[in-house]
């Protein structure tokens, strides 16, 4: 069923007791990632086909991904009185027009559908007297979904031509003339480099959290709101291979709850709390737009001018209302009801403090990731991606992650049927062995991942729009953050490790700063300011349509970044 042949060894001695040894694999479509997108794209094609699919995870599909802890509402669902075109329409006034129609239609045309098929998979859904979904907003129904992720786990499981290779770090893709034949990854429970063949590849391994100084960092560092464990490996995977990119200065920064870092929108939604200064004020009514960026940019705004700390009010709702607050968080943040019920004051007595976290790069929120076309498929031929790590459809959310993960695998299949498997030479994957091994010789380095990671941090947070900085940012700041940045990853590239543990921090970084740099370039792309905070040019404030509508696209030549300029509202065919 699934191949695996010889194993291809590298005989020098190192330092570490047991060295990386290769081990070939086969399959007809292969699948990066087991997050939400991952998985639903393996249940597809396993109930359209008798494709062998493998699925590489960096952790295990049964809690691994965005939705690991689980999430109380799906927020992109076609809610009664809506269709897929205003689904759209709120979309483009969301993002200010930088978004692909085509993408984010094709998406919405399925979105309730994929919802119905979560139900029955078992994910339970809060219902009123008459069995109708209870929303929460015109685009968001109610679910009870902290085992959403092994629910998906446990569907894709039994499937007999799909095999799981669960904590395998795949990093790099395999390209040959031009087109992608399958990647290679190391095994973090065995001293394995596995080489896997593809007819496709589908790239679903989400965005890129830890860029930047985090709102909790040293010990509770993690406590952030995008998956700590999402490193943008997808993304710096297809840059390293000349894949064009889109929108990384479409960055995302949420509003949530202060310390827990958990979402404001269970509340907002939930029991329509305002957002309140420290002066009791309702300070929304002093801006001129409530989208989700505008939002978050009032609140900076008033603690910038002395009117913070900013809160969503919930003092006065009922008990019922709370005790749904503590049941709604315990399906996606626990530490939230834990932090009510530690200090005994709910929100009914006292107000949720809010602030804005550190910005990430994700696709399911804003339009950061692979630039594609209709199916799905990347500008790397053999390639496609979906979920998180996918372009130019912000809002996706889980619902859209579950549609794109569909549509790709439909592509995939489609596009298998003419392929035939390449493989590597031996002298080829010599060479990818020997480059595992070599992380593991010579004298201990004067510095460790982590020491590096804390400086990348520094500089984002410093010089290229991070919480320090209110999240605005000049072309001269970020030009020390690209020279900076450059020089963490030369002192990187230079780092050896002792165990896997550590072979993997050092990959998770050096895909972290490869995603940096590209963030940096687009941010200094785009002349204008219209997404406050997610893209705040201090250089250019105004403005400006002949700079605005543009997609801010790149591709990596060389080792350096070119920067692509696209129409928008063009339509894309690769």
């Amino acid at each position: 069923m699934f191949k695996s042949s010889k194993e291809f060894g590298y005989s020098e001695e190192f330092g570490y007791s047991e060295e990386f040894k290769a081990q070939e694999l086969e399959c007809d479509i292969l699948i990066i990632g087991g997050g939400t997108a991952g998985c639903f794209s393996a249940l597809t094609i396993a109930e359209q086909s008798k494709a062998k699919v493998i699925i590489a995870e960096k952790a295990n599909i049964k809690r691994s991904g965005c939705l690991a802890a689980g999430v109380n509402a799906l927020n992109a669902y076609i809610t009664p009185g809506e269709t897929p075109e205003s689904y759209v329409e709120y979309v483009k006034q969301d993002a200010e027009g930088i978004v692909r129609p085509d993408l984010v239609y094709s998406m919405a045309q399925n979105l309730n559908r994929v919802a119905h098929k979560l139900e029955d998979l078992g994910v339970p859904f809060l219902k009123d007297a008459d069995g109708n979904y209870l929303s929460r907003g015109k685009h968001s129904v109610k679910i009870n979904g902290e085992n959403i992720k092994p629910l998906l786990a446990a569907a894709v499981a039994p499937k007999g031509d799909i095999r799981i290779l669960n904590r395998v770090n795949i990093f790099d893709y395999i390209v040959k003339a031009g087109r992608v034949v399958g990647a290679v990854g190391f095994a973090l429970d065995a001293s394995i480099v596995y080489v896997i063949y593809a007819k496709a590849v589908i790239c679903a391994t989400g965005g890129a959290a830890g860029l930047y100084k985090p709102n909790n960092p040293g010990f509770s560092r993690h406590k952030m709101w995008y998956c700590p464990f999402n490193t943008g490996a997808g993304y710096a995977m297809g840059i390293r291979a000349g894949a064009e990119m889109t929108s990384f200065e479409m960055r995302f920064i949420a509003l949530r709850c202060k310390d827990t870092i958990a979402p404001t929108g269970t509340i907002a939604q939930g029991v329509k709390a305002p957002q309140i200064n420290a002066d009791g004020v309702k300070y929304m009514n002093n801006y001129a737009k409530a989208t989700t960026p505008h939002r978050l940019h009032a609140t900076v705004r008033e603690n910038q001018l002395g009117r913070g700390p900013c809160y969503l009010q919930t003092k006065g709702i009922t008990a019922e209302q709370e005790v749904d607050l503590y049941k709604a968080y315990l399906n996606m943040a626990p530490a939230q009801t834990l932090r009510w019920l530690e200090r005994g004051t709910g929100p009914s007595t006292q107000n949720v403090e809010i602030e804005g976290t550190e910005p990430y790069i994700v696709g399911g929120h804003t339009g950061s990731g692979y630039w594609i076309d209709a199916q799905r498929f990347t500008t790397l031929p053999g390639l496609l991606a979906a979920g998180d790590v996918a372009g130019g459809s912000p809002k996706k959310y889980v619902t859209g992650c579950l549609v794109e993960g569909e549509i790709a695998a439909k592509s995939a299949l489609a596009a298998m049927q003419d392929q035939a498997l390449q493989s590597l030479q031996e002298d080829e994957i010599t060479q990818i062995v020997r480059r595992i091994n070599s992380c593991f010789r010579g004298q201990a380095s004067p510095y460790m991942v982590e020491v590096i990671e804390g400086e990348m941090q520094k500089v984002m947070d410093e010089y290229a729009g991070g919480i320090a900085s209110g999240y605005a940012f000049t072309v001269a700041k970020l030009k020390i953050a690209k020279t900076r940045l450059s020089e963490l990853e030369q002192l990187a590239l230079a780092l050896t490790v002792k165990d896997r543990h550590e072979l993997l921090a050092l990959f998770e970084i050096l895909d972290r700063l490869q995603v940096c740099q590209v963030v940096i370039a687009h941010l200094a792309a785009r002349r204008e300011t219209r997404w406050p905070c997610y893209q705040s040019n201090s250089d250019y404030p105004a403005k400006d349509d002949a700079h605005w509508l543009k997609y801010v696209n790149s591709r990596q030549v060389n080792g350096q970044i070119q920067i692509i300029l696209r129409d928008v509202e063009k339509e894309y065919e690769h």
